[in-house]
Order: C-alpha cells, then sequence, then structure tokens
C-alpha cells in the first residue's frame, strides 16, 4: 500500500495471543504505521496514555484487565490526552457485548475470525476521518 493514510499514525495493538501480535504488527508497520503492543490490560492503559496513539487495536477478553475495561479507561472523561480511535476484536459473537462496548465509546467493532482486509479498511476509515 502506497500512500496510506496510516503512514506514521501511532498504533497501539492489544491482545494476549503473541501470534496475533505478530502478525498485526507486521500488518499495519508495511502500511508505515508505527505500531506499539500490549499483552495484557494494565500494560495497554500504561502504553495507551504515554504514547497517546492514533488508533488502538484491542481484543476484548485480557488477561489483568479486560478489554472492555480498557476502552472505558481510554474513551472516559479521566483519560489523560486526546482521545484514540478504538477498534475492538472479539471471538465473542453476542450482540450484548457489541451493545455494551458501542456505549462505552468504541469507535469499530469485529468479530474473530476476521478478514485482515476488513481491519485495515476500518481502521484506514477511521483514521482519514
Amino acid at each position: 500500500m502506497t500512500d496510506s493514510c496510516l503512514q506514521d499514525k501511532s498504533i497501539l495493538i492489544v491482545d494476549d495471543d503473541p501470534d496475533v501480535l505478530t502478525a498485526l504488527s507486521s500488518v499495519f508497520e508495511d502500511c508505515g504505521a508505527n505500531v506499539t503492543t500490549a499483552a495484557d490490560g494494565n500494560q495497554a492503559i500504561e502504553r495507551a496514555e504515554e504514547q497517546q496513539p492514533d488508533l488502538v487495536v484491542l481484543d476484548a477478553m485480557l488477561p489483568k484487565r479486560s478489554g472492555f475495561l480498557v476502552l472505558e479507561r481510554l474513551k472516559g472523561k479521566n483519560h489523560v490526552g486526546p482521545q484514540p480511535r478504538i477498534i475492538m476484536i472479539t471471538g465473542n459473537h453476542g450482540k450484548r457485548h457489541q451493545t455494551w462496548a458501542e456505549s462505552l465509546g468504541v469507535d469499530a467493532y469485529i468479530s474473530k475470525p476476521f478478514r485482515l482486509e476488513r481491519l485495515m479498511e476500518s481502521a484506514e476509515s477511521l483514521l482519514s476521518a
């Protein structure tokens, strides 16, 4: 991808699966993004508040603090700095979790398994807006 709107964007990828972190990091880096990763909810908040990423790709089910609690913190009024765009990815296929995420301010919600193209289109759409 050339002339990607992800060029030089800061992206935090949060997932407890090292293979997912590696795969997603590679795809976003290939688009010119600056990628940071976190493997649990506490690391996610720490890194997001330190680095203030443009976008967070957030797994719903995480050790130490769920993705929903991370979402609530990053989209809440006590968050330090500008609020990042957040794409939540989850293996939960029920509408209840999606409704909860939407009530907390998620920008996009994608169920696993998903096509990488769908994630990238969603990221580009959010960051070009």
